[in-house]
């Protein structure tokens, strides 16, 4: 029998220094290229005056040229560029909206309520058109204890579910009660949770053909920040998922760096996904990122031994990662019985990206 083991990963910012730190402060002398006087400079002779016509042709002129600058600097105002040109705009770009520039914004979907629970908490669910699938989109969304009576924000957990499960299949692991139980021992903060589903097949929640899975969960990640009182920050985000979920999770969180702060893969795997690990290197060191990876010591599925391997590679990229292996099998009871451990870990990262 195997032994589980967990790689645990901690950054060390090291020593640093501050000039004069530990003794009395040095002189500060300028630099040797600074001259001990100031040279002495001679007056510059004034320029014959031009004639008073050259003068107001100059002055017109001029004012043409400064109401050209002036027009193009309000235009490029308007584009959101002046900031940009100027150095001014945070290093991060703007996340990428998934509607067409100039295009109406989505309509937004009716949340309806499903159930709701002895511990406060209730399920609410949502369709809508969605264009990234041609066709109909839907969710199903926790809302914590006391959202109702609160005027607070929250950060997001997204789900993304394995193959031909539907998107319920995390409540029925018992995600509801998990949640409940840790926001009232207050070990994760009151969050929301987004159980998006998808299609069926090995669809590895990418982009194929007419339906655009990836693009699908960005969608609804926009929609929910409309319609819900999130936290409308990377560092507030988390996505997660199980089997085909987990790669899809893992795939969406490095295409997407400047979505989402938190990961998760759940008996998942990770093909092909180097490339992208590689290309985020200047952002998950500049920005950092959360991830939890997991296998079962007995799926025959999604091999347990490449959890170790990707998680040693996103560290050596910038991240905070960890990677385990637990008894069981590819199967939801294997996720059942690890559910609150990882709940913990999204939400204690989330907290901590507050």
């Amino acid at each position: 029998m195997k032994t589980s083991r967990t790689q645990v990963w901690a950054e060390n910012l090291g020593d640093w220094s501050w000039p004069g730190r530990g003794g009395a402060a040095a002189e500060v002398l300028p630099p040797p290229w600074v001259p001990a006087f100031p040279p002495r400079r001679e007056p510059v002779l004034a320029p014959p005056a031009a004639p008073a016509s050259w003068q107001r042709r100059r002055r017109l002129v001029l004012g043409m040229i400064l109401g050209a600058l002036l027009a193009a600097c309000a235009a490029l105002a308007l584009n959101g560029q002046l900031e940009l040109l100027l150095g001014l705009r945070s290093s991060a770009p703007a996340l990428k909206t998934t509607t067409a520039r100039g295009a109406a914004p989505q309509p937004l979907p009716t949340l309806l309520s499903t159930s709701h629970d002895a511990a406060g908490s209730s399920i609410d669910t949502a369709s809508y058109s969605a264009p990234a699938l041609a066709g109909t989109g839907s969710f199903l969304v926790y809302l914590p204890p006391g959202f109702a009576s609160t005027t607070r924000h929250y950060p997001t957990l997204y789900l993304l579910h394995g193959n031909n499960q539907p998107a319920d299949a995390f409540l029925q692991i018992g995600l509801q009660d998990a949640l409940d139980r840790l926001i009232a021992r207050h070990e994760i903060p009151p969050l929301i949770a987004v159980m998006i589903q998808g299609g069926r097949g090995a669809n590895n929640w990418r982009n194929q053909g007419r339906r655009r899975y990836e693009t699908y969960v960005l969608e609804v990640q926009e929609l929910v920040d409309r319609m819900l009182p999130t936290v409308a920050h990377r560092d507030a985000r988390a996505i997660a998922g199980d089997s085909m979920g987990g790669y899809g999770a893992m795939n969406i969180a490095l295409g997407n760096p400047f979505r989402f702060g938190v990961v998760e893969s759940w008996l998942g795997f990770f093909n092909g996904l180097e490339g992208k690990l590689r290309a985020d290197r200047p952002v998950l060191r500049q920005m950092g990122l959360h991830a939890f990876l997991y296998g079962g010591e007995s799926d025959q599925i999604a091999d347990p031994s490449e959890n170790a391997p990707f998680a040693a590679a996103l560290r050596r990229s910038g991240a905070s990662a960890r990677s385990a292996v637990y008894p069981g099998d590819h199967s939801l009871e294997t996720l059942q019985a690890h559910l609150s451990r990882m709940l913990m870990f999204a939400g204690g990262s989330l907290s901590a990206a507050r």
